[in-house]
């Protein structure tokens, strides 16, 4: 999941973006609201600015952060197209309890529990069980695989994971895409008992059980 943070004030921006970045989330920041309308239409995220995008009919969560908190405030936010509120100053854990809120209600077609044979992954409760078992992933690990889920038996060029799973400045030549996969792919191999990542040369990866996709 892709957040997006607007905020005109660097210091408070850089403390959510740190912290959501450590809880494993892709994090964007845009610093008005006219950069953070050209992203939202751009890209997928869990927070975007409000009523131009409800006007177009996009049904993506919106939590407004802000240091107006009156009850007009709160009614004119809300009406403007925010799913929650949260005045300023909150606390950290708060702010991603009403994340976590919002994306249980992210939509009807969003599915919880990603299936696909020995793997399964609970993208609320943030496990992986392969073949019953545990399975113990870092948070960039866990969002590659979910990723993969979303997607199984298709081909997931590097530059699509690069863009889901880090952010938009990441550098493109970079290999950290390689060793992410990498340390993912001998994971799944120890706890299925056999290769589920096939990486196909010069386009990207392909999560792949033998029997199944052929």
């Amino acid at each position: 999941m892709k957040i997006l943070v607007v905020e005109d004030d660097r210091k408070v921006a850089g403390f959510i973006e740190q912290g959501l970045r450590e809880e494993g989330y892709a994090v964007d920041v845009a610093p008005d609201g006219d950069e953070a309308t050209m992203l939202a239409h751009v890209y997928d995220y869990g927070l975007q600015v409000a009523a131009e995008l409800r006007r177009e009919g996009r049904k993506t969560p919106i939590l407004m952060l802000t240091a107006r908190d009156t009850t007009e405030d709160v009614v004119r936010g809300l009406d403007s197209g925010a799913d929650d509120y949260l005045a300023k100053p909150f606390k950290f854990d708060e702010l991603l309890a009403r994340v976590r809120a919002l994306v249980r209600r992210g939509g009807a077609s969003r599915t919880e529990l990603l299936t696909y044979g020995p793997i399964e992954l609970d993208r609320l409760k943030h496990k992986v069980k392969v073949a019953g078992k545990k399975l113990d992933l870092t948070p960039k690990e866990f969002q590659l695989l979910e990723h993969f889920l979303l997607r199984p038996g298709e081909v997931i060029r590097r530059t699509d994971l690069l863009e889901k799973v880090w952010d938009l400045h990441f550098d493109p030549e970079s290999n950290v895409v390689d060793v992410h996969v990498g340390n993912l792919r001998r994971k799944l191999r120890e706890a299925a008992g056999m290769d589920m990542i096939e990486t196909v040369r010069g386009v990207g990866f392909r999560l792949h059980t033998p029997g199944q996709d052929e």
